[in-house]
């Protein structure tokens, strides 16, 4: 997900959006663990797209 993309949510929004990827990159996590995946670079975009929003979370709270 783009920086663009993001700054368009809203705080709600964002919120939400972080707690489906940190799901998702749960999931993804334990199916690496039963049987390795093939391209693991689906992990490292995860860990990014949670970094990036909560990022732009914290600006956004802090400019409140």
């Amino acid at each position: 997900m783009k920086s663009a993309e993001i700054k368009d949510l809203s705080i709600k929004d964002l919120e939400e959006r972080i707690e489906a990827e940190k799901a998702q990159l749960s999931k993804l996590k334990v199916q690496h663990a039963v049987s390795s995946i093939e391209n693991t670079s689906i992990l490292k975009k995860n860990r990014r797209d949670i970094a990036r929003m909560l990022t732009i979370l914290r600006q956004k709270n802090a400019n409140k």
